[in-house]
């Protein structure tokens, strides 16, 4: 007698991501309530489970969700409004004064919403979030049923959102108590940068991640100028200031991280740190690019992350994957320094160790959430397919995602995004189009 289980997807290749590192030829994967309870050959399957709904994917290659380690969502309502520019002079001279003339919860709710359906639509289930007005973000995600880190975002200077860092995370606590018990809604506290945070203010996020266990992420050693400046006002380079404070421990996620000595390598190793990797962000605002080949060796589960649209301006994981192989064999002259295979544990399983949420998500194995991503290889550009793990780093990209399910539910099919129309979105972008104008205005 067949066992009864509520989805049951075949693949004609199904990539776990798990320590077989294997690719599994005509395989499929069982869900119940949201969590896979078996992965096996899919003639297997058909005889031993019962499914309400069976997706058959003749010429796909079945993924876990992919997992963006660092965006600011709403930033996608400023896509382009400041390109060609370096860090400092972008955030000084188009950024920050836009967002002091824009940002509010309706500004947060609706770039949220549009770069959520574009994360969906790319095959992205979970995303590590860094911006104001938590709630709102928070309320735009779980409309289109994404899982989601909310950051509780802190500086210590005023913004239309707060006047103190006191305030950023009373907001903060309070947004996330308001969502608690939401299975898609987490939080993490995100100091934004040493350069805008106090001694003070990183002693307090320091108690309040031991207390609440809550990661801590921060934008740490993006830029040289960030360094020569830290030298000059702490006589510390930011990391070692961080490490003097106790930010430096397991539940830190340090983005960028572009400009690390070995021995700083060894620092976040030994202390059990992660970090996002952000290279198309990295490559666009001439920050450098990154020692990801010598962090990986020494265990750090480094992810990836598209940064904001603002400063990439995709929130494209796929590309993601494809420009951190090549910019590490590149930078080391290494064709190997960072295999498919390893490009792909990247955006899936590393972001999941990151997070925490190792347990739940970023492979696909039994008792995990099922959150899944299939890619149509049927297409002529990604024809002849010899192995699919290089193709999905190399070949293909966000167009051929197909479908998508967050514990199990369908958010995208046949490339639509479900929850919310293409036309409703257009919407939105066309009326803060109108509202925020260029950066010459």
């Amino acid at each position: 007698m067949s066992e009864q289980v509520d989805l049951l997807i075949s693949a004609r290749w199904v990539i776990p991501v798990d320590a077989s590192d294997a690719t599994l030829e005509h395989h499929s994967v069982a869900v119940r309530n949201g969590r896979i309870v078996a992965v096996l050959p899919s003639n297997i399957a058909r005889d031993r489970y019962h499914a309400t709904t069976e997706t058959r994917l003749p010429d796909h290659v079945l993924i876990p969700g992919l997992i963006n380690l660092h965006t600011h969502a709403a930033m996608t309502l400023m896509r382009g409004i400041a390109d060609d520019l370096p860090l400092m002079t972008w955030l000084q001279t188009a950024i920050w004064p836009t967002e002091a003339k824009h940002v509010s919860p309706a500004f947060v709710r609706d770039g949220t919403l549009l770069a959520a359906a574009e994360m969906l639509r790319g095959g992205i289930t979970t995303c590590n979030e860094m911006y104001f007005y938590p709630d709102a973000a928070a309320a735009a995600f779980d409309a289109l049923g994404m899982r989601c880190v909310i950051g509780i975002t802190t500086i210590d200077f005023p913004t239309s959102y707060a006047a103190s860092a006191d305030e950023y995370l009373s907001k903060g606590l309070a947004a996330r108590d308001a969502w608690r018990g939401n299975p898609l809604v987490r939080f993490a506290l995100a100091p934004h940068a040493p350069y805008t945070v106090s001694d003070a203010t990183f002693s307090r996020i320091v108690s309040l991640s031991n207390e609440l266990d809550l990661p801590i992420h921060i934008h740490i050693h993006e830029t040289a100028q960030e360094i020569e400046d830290s030298l000059k006002q702490y006589g510390q380079r930011p990391l070692e200031r961080l490490a003097r404070l106790g930010v430096v421990e397991s539940q830190l996620i340090g983005v960028h991280a572009v400009h690390l000595t070995p021995g700083e390598i060894e620092t976040l190793a030994r202390h059990g740190c992660a970090l996002a990797h952000c290279p198309t962000s990295n490559m666009k605002l001439a920050s450098g690019i990154a020692p990801v080949a010598d962090s990986l060796a020494h265990g750090i589960p480094v992810g990836l992350g598209t940064d904001g649209a603002a400063s990439n301006n995709r929130l494209d994981i796929f590309q993601e994957m494809r420009m951190a192989a090549l910019l590490a064999k590149v930078s080391t002259l290494d064709a190997a320094a960072i295999p498919a295979k390893t490009a792909l544990r990247m955006a899936t399983l590393h972001g999941a160790k990151a997070l925490g949420q190792e347990n739940d998500i970023g492979s696909i194995e039994i008792g995990k959430w099922a959150d899944l991503c299939a890619v149509d290889l049927s297409p002529f550009e990604t024809q002849p397919c010899f192995d699919p793990v290089s193709h999905l780093v190399y070949c293909a990209g966000r167009e051929h995602v197909s479908d998508v399910w967050v514990a199990g539910l369908a958010r995208v099919s046949n490339k639509q995004v479900l929850q919310k129309a293409d036309n409703e979105l257009l919407g939105v972008a066309r009326v803060w189009q109108n509202k925020v104008g260029s950066r010459f205005d």
